[in-house]
């Protein structure tokens, strides 16, 4: 993420009104625009790759599934953000705009995101109560981690690698590690780290 260089400062309100005219995605950190960074191919392709099992998975079912366009109000007025995959299943998330009881978030790593996807974006999601999985997935080699809401409300951490298969509790969908990565090309250096 990058900030935008003037430092746009506005309300929620203005936020939301103004967002819906502009061509780029910001996000929304306590009055202040921040423009949402580009992605790589693989970014992309394991993404897309997320939002293809789930959106086929969930077709008969209440959950809606949504990539990288559809924002996820994390305080009401303060922050609002941009998750790579949101699914929710609360039929109260009726809002046009953003998503408001998330069940499962998927984010996507990149080197300019990582710190703040592993920081101060998984603390301000674990305020969600509807929130049950949080995904974080390498795009530079075979890696995902899932942080998952247990019975006495602590994130517990599990990570799978090629030759796993993910069951995400929260929807009751069981996806290979392989699937997620299909067609995605690492370079040779990506693999020995």
């Amino acid at each position: 993420m990058v900030a935008l260089s003037d430092r746009l400062l506005m309300t929620a309100a203005e936020y939301l009104a103004w967002e819906q005219t502009q061509e780029e995605r910001y996000e929304y950190w306590d009055g202040e625009v921040v423009a949402t960074s580009g992605g790589t191919r693989n970014h992309n392709r394991i993404s897309g790759n997320f939002f293809r099992i789930l959106d086929d998975a969930l077709l008969n079912r209440s959950c809606e599934v949504y990539i990288a366009d559809v924002k996820v109000q994390v305080e009401p007025g303060q922050k609002y953000f941009y998750p790579d995959v949101v699914v929710t299943c609360d039929e109260q998330d009726d809002d046009t705009q953003f998503v408001q009881f998330p069940c499962l978030i998927i984010e996507v790593l990149s080197p300019s995101t990582e710190a703040i996807d592993r920081g101060v974006k998984f603390a301000r999601y674990r305020q969600f109560t509807s929130l049950q999985e949080y995904v974080l997935v390498q795009a530079d080699r075979y890696h995902v981690e899932v942080f998952r809401r247990n019975d006495r409300g602590q994130w517990v951490l599990s990570e799978y690698n090629l030759e796993d298969s993910l069951l995400l509790e929260s929807i009751n969908i069981e996806i290979t590690i392989s699937e997620l990565y299909r067609q995605v090309q690492f370079e040779v250096d990506d693999l020995a780290s």
